[in-house]
C-alpha cells in the first residue's frame, strides 16, 4: 500500500480548478450584462466603461481566475498525454509564459 504522506493528492488543484469556475460562473454574466449594457462605440466610451475601480478590479479577477483554471486544465491534458518529461517541462513553461504574459499585459492595459 502507497503512504499518502508526502505525496500530492490533487485535492488542491481540483479545489482550485472548482474556486476558479465559481468565480467564473458569478463574474462572466456581471461584465457580460454590463458590456452589453454599455456598449461603447469610441474609444472614449470604452475608456469610461473601464473607470469604475470595481469593473477593473473584477476583470483582473477574472482574468486570474480565467488563467488558473486553464494552466490547471492544461497541466492535467498535459500529465496525461504527454509522455517525455523534457517536451512535457517545455510545454509547461509555454503554456505558463503564455498565461502570465496575458495578465500582465491586462495589468498594464488596466492600470495605465
Amino acid at each position: 500500500m502507497k503512504s499518502a504522506t508526502g505525496s500530492h493528492t490533487g485535492t488542491g488543484t481540483w479545489l482550485l480548478q472548482r474556486a476558479t469556475a465559481v468565480v467564473l460562473g458569478l463574474a462572466l454574466p456581471v461584465l457580460a450584462l454590463y458590456l452589453l449594457a454599455a456598449i461603447p462605440l469610441d474609444f472614449s466610451g470604452w475608456k469610461k466603461l473601464f473607470a469604475p475601480l470595481w469593473m477593473r478590479v473584477l476583470l483582473l479577477t477574472t482574468m486570474t481566475a480565467l488563467a488558473l483554471h486553464a494552466w490547471v486544465g492544461v497541466r492535467d491534458i498535459l500529465m496525461d498525454y504527454v509522455h517525455p518529461v523534457g517536451l512535457r517541462l517545455a510545454l509547461y513553461l509555454a503554456v505558463i509564459a503564455t498565461l502570465a504574459g496575458c495578465e500582465i499585459v491586462m495589468l498594464m492595459t488596466l492600470w495605465k
